[in-house]
């Protein structure tokens, strides 16, 4: 019966220690993650010489393609690898590994790998407080991006630590979520396992809480995981089946009474199954005997020595053919067989099979210390390089604590300089603004003036235009009254003509008196336009001597008219024209070559 036990403890160990690097279909297209998933279904089928070539060729294709995180996958995958084989001397160096790709990747989903691979690492070394703190950081690392897979074995190894602990509530808790995250991918494998889980989670339920919902809850899950098997063939490993089967039947015998037949027969048919399905499968001896230590008890219960001592003898032969040998599991099964021989009266062969134990115990002693030597050796190495960088960190840590007080003092006294220059500027400032402030006011008082100035010259402007336009309006007048007095001489010279009884050639008056009408308006353009000081510089020239007659005359002929019809207009001969044409040269101080009207025209411009 304790075979029995062992055999079913070994079997949930087996279990729980099993867990798959199934890719996603993504990364399946790339090489190394093709080759990857070769890896791990040749590690769950326990080929672990193919596993690691397979997995050395996705280490050096996903380098040659500077793929950091499918290499800190690979690293990953070669620790569980190792750590299956106990190769404990270079699992420290490959869990750095795993480590230094990640930081590389400088991606979170590859830092859960590392801290997954840094958990198997402890596993191993039985460090199992490390295995819950590497699992919790890379759980952290996936609140950024969450990959469903590895937080599904992260989960996973929380479990199985606390399944060792007995802790029945973080055992139902850590299944669950194990279970929840793998039902996201198609790792079919990895979820017959987590199924398992849960079966061991309901049956600590059961044995706390005795309710026989929770048995059936615990077959319910076993039956789930081995149902996988036959619902995706090929993508749940033989192994993994038959270790559900062994669980299966595990429970029948465990939970079932003796006189249960239908209990009897599920759990000899599931443990047939398994040794069926291993029957050529390697280093899967363990499991195996398991099954043969099952149909053992069952014809224990049956009273059957003979088919007893036949499977006892043939899981001793299988477990002879470990290398090296289980020596726990072997012990178990020479402690039965000594047992059985002891029942059966045959006290010679019991003290041989007893005295096999001693030897086997032995040798389980040496090679555990031995283990346990490799194992403190490392944990030592690992310890100390831990330590080291805690030292190197703590250093860092300090130097930084110490550049940061350099640099509060730095920015202390720069604080100071600052407020020194900004004081002295603000002072600085200060003067400026005054000084601003004067030259606006110096400049407000200049504009001021300048303002004023222009208000004076504008009025000295409009002043001079009002000059000027009234100069006009005397040019106009003047021009005007020229023009009326010779209509007014014309209508004299027609009237006394009329009075005589002279003819009048009316036609000949009226064309004359439309030239002249028109000679006039040109003329009276042009001395509306003539400068301002026009008599005045006639009067300064002539130094005051010109007579009102003389200033007429010299409008006409600033008008442009000929001598007969200024003689006409003043009623006086032509010759009196021309003679006082001559008194006004004399008077303005002209040549008798100078032409008077040049010199009226050029006085007028």
């Amino acid at each position: 019966m304790k075979f029995l036990l062992y055999s079913l403890l070994i079997c949930i160990y087996i279990s729980l220690s099993l867990d798959g690097f199934a890719q996603t279909a993504a990364a399946q297209k790339d090489q190394p993650g093709i080759f990857l998933q070769q890896a791990e279904s040749e590690r769950i089928n326990k080929n672990y010489e193919a596993a690691l070539s397979a997995v050395r060729l996705s280490i050096q294709t996903a380098l040659q393609n500077k793929n950091y995180t499918g290499a800190a996958k690979a690293y990953t995958l070669l620790v569980n690898i190792k750590s299956n084989t106990k190769e404990l001397t270079t699992l420290k160096e490959t869990s750095d590994s795993a480590l230094l790709m990640a930081q590389r990747a400088n991606d979170p989903v590859a830092m859960a790998y590392a801290y997954y691979a840094r958990a198997l690492l402890y596993k191993t070394l039985d460090d199992a407080e490390n295995v819950v703190k590497n699992c919790q950081a890379g759980l952290k690392e996936l609140k950024q991006k969450m990959d469903h897979t590895i937080a599904g074995k992260l989960y996973y190894q929380l479990y199985a630590v606390n399944s060792t602990w007995n802790n029945e509530d973080k055992v139902n808790f850590y299944a669950r979520k194990a279970t929840e995250n793998i039902l996201q991918t198609k790792d079919y494998n990895m979820l017959s396992n987590c199924y398992t889980a849960l079966s061991v989670a309901h049956e600590y339920n059961y044995n706390t809480q005795k309710e026989k919902q929770e048995l059936d809850s615990t077959l319910f899950y076993l039956s789930q995981s081995e149902a996988l098997y036959r619902q995706y063939p090929g993508q749940v490993a033989d192994y993994t089946y038959a270790i559900a089967c062994i669980n299966i039947a595990s429970c029948y015998l465990k939970y079932f009474p003796e006189t249960d037949e239908g209990a009897k027969s599920q759990a000899v048919h599931f443990a047939k199954t398994a040794r069926t399905v291993l029957k050529d499968a390697g280093n899967s001896q363990e499991v195996v005997a398991s099954s043969l230590g099952i149909l053992s008890e069952y014809a224990r219960r049956e009273n059957n020595n003979a088919g007893e001592e036949r499977y006892l003898l043939d899981a001793y032969e299988v477990m002879k053919t470990e290398q090296p040998p289980y020596y726990y599991t072997m012990i178990n099964v020479v402690n039965a067989l000594s047992a059985l021989y002891k029942r059966k009266g045959d006290y010679q062969k019991a003290l041989e099979y007893q005295e096999k134990v001693t030897e086997y115990s032995n040798k389980n002693f040496s090679q555990k210390q031995a283990q346990n030597a490799q194992k403190l050796e490392i944990q030592y190495e690992t310890e100390r390089k831990d330590n080291e960088m805690r030292v190197l960190k703590e250093r860092e840590k300090s130097r930084m604590l110490q550049n940061y007080l350099y640099a509060c003092i730095a920015v202390a006294s720069l604080l100071g300089l600052v407020f020194m220059f900004r004081s002295y500027h603000f002072r600085l400032r200060y003067a400026m603004q005054r000084e601003k402030q004067l030259q606006l006011e110096k400049l407000d008082s200049e504009l001021q003036i300048k303002l004023q100035k222009e208000e004076q010259a504008r009025l000295v402007a409009e002043q001079r235009l009002m000059e000027t336009q009234q100069q006009q309006l005397q040019k106009e007048v003047m021009a005007n009254v020229l023009h009326l007095e010779h209509k007014n001489r014309m209508l004299l010279n027609i009237k006394d003509k009329l009075s005589e009884g002279d003819p009048v050639n009316m036609q000949k008056i009226l064309k004359e008196e439309l030239v002249i009408d028109n000679d006039f308006e040109n003329a009276k353009l042009q001395i509306q336009r003539v400068h301002p000081d026009f008599f005045n510089l006639i009067n300064e020239k002539a130094q005051r001597n010109l007579s009102p007659l003389d200033l007429k005359l010299c409008a006409y002929l600033y008008l442009k008219m000929d001598t007969r019809q200024i003689a006409q207009l003043m009623n006086i001969e032509a010759k009196s024209v021309r003679m006082s044409r001559y008194r006004i040269k004399q008077k303005l101080g002209l040549g008798k070559d100078e032409d008077l009207n040049v010199f009226l025209q050029a006085l007028g411009s």
